[in-house]
């Protein structure tokens, strides 16, 4: 983790800003947004929900609170959101920023990217937008080239964000931000 705060903008994927009852329109808003890409934003469950210790009592509390069950994949996701929702709480001493890849490219471009970013043309579109931002990702990259393609452009959309935060003009879903019951700015950030 970040061992100093001489950073203006730290970005993450993952949801910072839970909330104790309901969906977050960061999500909401995100997904109508993003149309043919809207599957790649989840509904972040409340944080009781992800409290649970079980799957199957988590599902069920999310039938009980949203109507909706819980996804195996977001219930696979709930340690990480959890100690991203404790540095949160914690945050007036890192400047810690959600974002999402696809709506960063939103951002860059015009309207949603169309095709996968797990394809060739998903990716160049990918790497189209960011070179339109002045983002070129060389060659070689040293270990980074270790992980997949798109984790790499993804990687590059959050620089992408951070820079335009740390810089003051970045926008947010919702705009302005949601404020949670901790008082809490909860939005996704370009």
């Amino acid at each position: 983790m970040v061992e100093s705060n001489d950073y203006d903008a730290i970005t993450v994927d993952i949801p910072l800003g839970l909330l104790d009852n309901g969906f977050r329109k960061a999500d909401i808003e995100s997904k109508i947004a993003l149309g043919p890409r809207r599957s790649s934003v989840f509904l972040t469950p409340p944080r009781s929900i992800l409290q649970q210790d079980s799957y199957d009592s988590a599902n069920a509390l999310s039938r009980e609170l949203t109507g909706l069950g819980l996804s195996k994949q977001s219930y696979a996701l709930r340690q990480k959101v959890l100690e991203a929702d404790k540095l949160f709480d914690d945050g007036a001493t890192l400047p810690l920023f959600e974002i999402h890849p696809e709506v960063s490219f939103m951002a860059m471009g015009d309207g949603p990217a169309l095709m996968s970013k797990k394809t060739w043309h998903g990716q160049r579109d990918r790497m189209t937008r960011l070179g339109a931002q002045g983002i070129v990702i060389p060659a070689e990259i040293g270990v980074a080239a270790e992980a997949s393609p798109d984790d790499i452009l993804d990687a590059a959309a959050a620089a992408w964000s951070a820079d335009r935060i740390a810089t003051g003009c970045c926008g947010s879903i919702p705009s302005p931000p949601q404020i949670n019951e901790r008082r809490q700015r909860v939005a996704i950030w370009y």
